[in-house]
């Protein structure tokens, strides 16, 4: 699966809590803090820069694949 090299961080947030159940909590910084509590308790820090480099968001993809039990792959297409 090749990541987006143009994905902002503003619209990752925004589209985890669109379609991942997820929160935003506050920002410190340039970073969101997104809870979420389906099907357990989660805390993500998502970098608010324009781009996210590639190594960030495959990371965040994978924790958030890894507890909502689902692909990288299901994720990044709900995001589009």
């Amino acid at each position: 699966m090749k990541l987006p090299r143009d994905l902002s961080g503003k619209d990752l947030v925004a589209g985890l809590c669109r379609r991942w159940d997820y929160r935003v909590v506050h920002q410190v910084g340039s970073h969101v803090l997104l809870i979420t509590d389906i099907p357990s308790h989660q805390r993500v820090a998502i970098p608010a820069h324009k781009n996210l480099a590639v190594g960030t968001l495959g990371n965040i993809l994978r924790a958030i694949a890894d507890h909502k039990g689902v692909t990288r792959e299901e994720i990044l297409g709900s995001l589009r």
